[in-house]
């Protein structure tokens, strides 16, 4: 009863946290269906938090930091982590391999149409789980944590509330570069125990309908909510040069993604 109440106690107090989560899962059911979906989410949170237990008593792999504690009470703790701070890790690396998947995915075979219309991608599983797509998810998923910790260090001028502290603050807004690695580290982990899994499942995908491009622009779109929210967030708070470098991060990804769906289909030869 008590892990109930502290559940609702958390999901009261973090609704953002929540409504991205329900956003994977509605997201990830839809492209890869529930039985991959449970198991991402599974492998990811589980890595995580081991990694997060790990880092806040031996500094490895995102380096040293801590929770203070000061909503212990008020939302669910596993040991000293958070439980709304190891889950963000899973939706969040669930949305760096959509876009991932979009800017890499080849065009489905026979798809070749000229003029302009949302790409058909082929989704089979070589492609998906390719080493190009590991690499570029692992890079995605470090590069909006760019944009997410140095928000999140300053949780006491927001409703996050100020819940965590590094003992020796980084050069990039606070934020050590060694947390970086870390986030790269759980999303390679992760990948590395997720794909060969999805490579033995016989269980079958969703049908693609209308098509894998609408299902990825789910999860794209997941990846861009997290970002307009942090971005927000940060420009509200007084941040300016700290938003505004997110912000130009992310111009070279936009214009690509943007590029690779409104560039015309070529004529078939």
């Amino acid at each position: 009863m008590e892990f109930l109440v502290l559940l609702a106690k958390t999901i009261l107090l973090r609704p953002y946290v929540f409504a991205f989560l329900a956003a994977f899962l509605v997201s990830a059911i839809a492209l890869i269906g529930w039985p991959r979906t449970w198991r991402f989410w599974l492998i990811s949170w589980i890595t995580a938090f081991v990694c997060e237990y790990s880092s806040t008593r031996n500094g490895i792999p995102f380096g040293w930091y801590h929770y203070n504690g000061s909503t212990v009470g008020q939302e669910l703790y596993f040991s000293n982590i958070p439980f709304m701070d190891s889950i963000s890790f899973s939706f969040l690396l669930f949305a760096s391999y959509c876009l991932a998947l979009l800017l890499l995915l080849p065009m489905a075979p026979g798809d070749r149409r000229p003029g302009w219309r949302l790409l058909q991608l082929s989704f089979s599983l070589a492609e998906r789980t390719s080493w190009p797509v590991f690499m570029l998810t692992v890079l995605f998923f470090a590069l909006i944590d760019m944009v997410i910790d140095p928000v999140a260090l300053r949780g006491d001028r927001w409703f996050l509330g100020k819940i965590y502290y590094y003992p020796d603050p980084g050069v990039h807004y606070g934020v050590p570069m060694a947390n970086y690695a870390g986030w790269a580290v759980v999303g390679a982990i992760s990948l590395l125990l997720y794909f060969p899994l999805d490579r033995r499942l016989p269980s079958a995908l969703p049908p693609q309908t209308p098509s894998t491009t609408h299902r990825l622009l789910l999860g794209v779109g997941l990846y861009y909510g997290v970002l307009i929210f942090n971005l927000a967030v940060t420009f509200w708070i007084g941040e300016a040069l700290q938003g505004t470098t997110g912000l130009l991060m992310y111009v070279p990804v936009t214009a690509l993604l943007l590029l690779r769906l409104l560039t015309p289909a070529p004529a078939s030869a």
